[in-house]
């Protein structure tokens, strides 16, 4: 449920309110636009009289929201979230950015692709310090000295870093470290205990669509962050498993605009992951730009052929030259666009 309250509300007023709420036994989400302020209704709205919410002299109307997610739900919040992800780096509406770096921390051969990648246009870090991999026997990441090697490069270009948590017990390890965004694989999607556990801190967290997720999983998924109090959520379409097989998943772009139309927060596109290959991670770089990302992750290493991880997938530095010199290309027509509707 949420109340749209007149433009005429002073913050008294909507205090008055929240409290009201709030002694009832819900939680309140208060989102203040340009022309209207909403609150949301969290919890067992049975308890609330819509009828008498209604007649409050501030409240212009009472709508009931369907959908079960609710602090990810545009309508308890219709302007675009923006997250402050550090280094002055935000993401969300009209700003839009580009997530690189190799799959997994290696060495100190991670400074200089984070040094190619900034050079090329890239403002955010990525790199895995821990790795969920579906062998045992596999590469599993770094650990704590992968996360220092992204403490050092981030300091060296001040560059924010986004990198993955797969365990509860690490959030306070990430803290510590001062990691910028923490990212959530697609295997983790529905570890509900580690969704909680970062949503109640208030380090923006970057969640990948399950691996086969639904969008509303992945805004319930979202939701069990919020819930927790930290809003600062940052979605990702990263593919979905389906039959196909020529591609490592099938790249869901619908799902861009789609989370739009539904939710409030950015939305980012992965191009590598979803598709597997080299070949194939610039078309979709640029055609998830051109549907309406906020922001692209993309996987590049300065020797592919020797990657501890997903060589397959990542791009060279001068490939990624190149790509991001399309990606301008291709910003600039889409907020043409946007600047004349």
């Amino acid at each position: 449920m949420i109340a749209i309250l007149k433009q005429s509300a002073s913050d008294e007023a909507v205090g008055h309110i929240v409290s009201w709420i709030e002694k009832k036994g819900l939680k309140t989400d208060v989102s203040r636009g340009e022309n209207e302020t909403i609150i949301g209704l969290v919890g067992d709205t049975t308890k609330i009289d819509p009828f008498l919410l209604e007649s409050m002299d501030v409240v212009e109307r009472v709508q009931r929201v369907s959908e079960p997610f609710k602090r990810a739900n545009r309508k308890f919040h219709p302007e675009d979230s923006v997250i402050d992800c550090g280094h002055g780096v935000k993401i969300g509406g009209d700003q839009f950015q580009v997530i690189a770096g190799p799959c997994s921390v290696e060495g100190e051969n991670l400074i200089r692709i984070a040094r190619r990648v900034k050079a090329a246009g890239a403002t955010m870090l990525r790199g895995g310090a821990y790795k969920p991999r579906t062998s045992p026997y596999a590469y599993q990441g770094m650990g704590p000295a992968g996360l220092d090697l992204l403490c050092k490069a981030s300091a060296e270009l001040d560059m924010p870093i986004v990198t993955e948590i797969m365990d509860p017990r690490d959030v306070q390890v990430f803290l510590d470290k001062k990691i910028d965004v923490m990212q959530i694989g697609a295997r983790n999607a529905q570890n509900f205990p580690l969704l909680k556990e970062v949503g109640k801190t208030k380090t923006p967290v970057l969640l990948k669509r399950g691996m086969s997720g639904t969008v509303d999983e992945l805004l319930m998924a979202a939701e069990y962050i919020m819930s927790e109090g930290n809003d600062n959520v940052i979605l990702c379409e990263r593919g979905i498993r389906t039959f196909e097989t020529r591609t490592r998943n099938t790249f869901d772009l619908n799902a861009v605009p789609v989370l739009h139309h539904l939710s409030h927060l950015p939305v980012v596109a992965d191009p590598s992951h979803a598709t597997g290959y080299t070949r194939y991670v610039e078309p979709m770089a640029l055609a998830a730009t051109a549907c309406g990302a906020n922001g692209l992750e993309i996987e590049v290493h300065d020797d592919p052929s020797h990657a501890w991880s997903d060589g397959a997938q990542a791009l060279t530095p001068d490939q990624f030259d190149d790509t991001m010199r399309r990606i301008r290309a291709i910003r600039e027509v889409v907020c043409q666009e946007t600047v004349q509707e």
